[in-house]
């Protein structure tokens, strides 16, 4: 079962490891969820720092020059992202492969995005391991590295050694990682936050025929948050009984629809009193509450302040 609150958990000391060409877009899919998290909560549950291997300046794909905060060989953490991006092969010399090596002893977790699977291959990183890459590799990375268990996913956990398809997926990943390591509730806000629905879900719990009717029952509760519906005509529209909606969503989500709902709608409540001048009866109308007493009781059980202090503090 999924945790739905857990930032109170350690945080994430995470090293971004960069090479010319890397892409832009798997970049900012990596690290912008990151930074909501750590805005969101409050918190500073991910502290990340940009790597070259020698420390000296990359360029992307595009020709955005980055400037490290320093050498590979300086830094250690959580979890390393390994991200070459576009001309990988030419990155994959006995340099990189020692580098990582190494790192891999100072790092608990190392995570290949994009086409970062090859190089941690060449450096014998996931032998024994299944693995992704970006799939229009696939086929070569298989035939190249026989001793890694290759698969067509979008991301692939495999104990100490995460791999991911592309930028797209990189954002998936992260999502879930959030999702994993600070709770449920801190991933769907994030995913409110970037306009998707589903993200917030692993990618095999989204494939499943419990994960479809999850987020079938989220999309619903997201469209209606102003006017929210009765439990049972959501998982109505969700195509399931309550009781197997209330199950699939507590087995996914570690809370039962009501929860879930609850915390949707006191998000959107939360962004109000943020980013508007909306008073707290308007407030409490956008986000389902014809009492905005009730509405402030169930904002200060949430968040542990009311709408008047956070909108003071903020």
């Amino acid at each position: 079962m999924q945790s739905w609150s857990n930032t109170s958990a350690a945080p994430q000391k995470i090293g971004v490891l960069l090479f010319d060409g890397f892409s832009n877009h798997c970049l900012a899919n990596t690290v912008e969820p990151m930074r909501a998290a750590n805005s969101l909560s409050g918190k500073t549950l991910y502290d990340w720092a940009f790597l070259s291997l020698n420390g000296a300046a990359v360029r992307s794909s595009s020709q955005l020059p980055v400037a490290p905060h320093g050498r590979l060989s300086d830094f250690s953490g959580d979890m390393l992202v390994v991200m070459p991006s576009y001309g990988f092969k030419d990155h994959a010399g006995w340099q990189t492969q020692s580098a990582l090596r190494a790192a891999a002893k100072r790092f608990d977790t190392v995570c290949g995005m994009d086409t970062g699977s090859w190089l941690m291959a060449e450096a014998g990183l996931l032998e024994g391991h299944r693995a992704t890459i970006h799939w229009e590799e696939l086929t070569s990375f298989a035939e190249r590295f026989p001793d890694v268990q290759t698969e067509r996913e979008r991301f692939v956990i495999d104990g100490s050694r995460v791999t991911c398809s592309g930028a797209m997926a990189a954002f998936d990943l992260v999502m879930f990682l959030i999702g994993r390591d600070f709770g449920q509730a801190l991933a769907l806000e994030v995913a409110q936050l970037f306009m998707t629905r589903d993200s917030a879900r692993s990618h095999a719990g989204g494939a499943t025929p419990a994960g479809r009717v999850v987020n079938r029952a989220l999309a619903v509760m997201q469209d209606h948050l102003e006017e929210p519906l009765a439990l049972p005509e959501v998982a109505r529209r969700a195509g399931a009984t309550q009781k197997a909606l209330a199950a699939r969503m507590l087995a996914e989500l570690g809370a039962t629809p009501a929860v879930v709902y609850r915390r949707l709608r006191l998000n959107l409540a939360r962004k109000l009193v943020v980013d508007t001048d909306l008073s707290v009866p308007e407030v409490a109308l956008r986000s389902g509450y014809g009492d905005p007493a009730a509405m402030t009781r169930a904002f200060r059980a949430e968040f542990a302040t009311t709408p008047q202090a956070l909108r003071k503090g903020s």
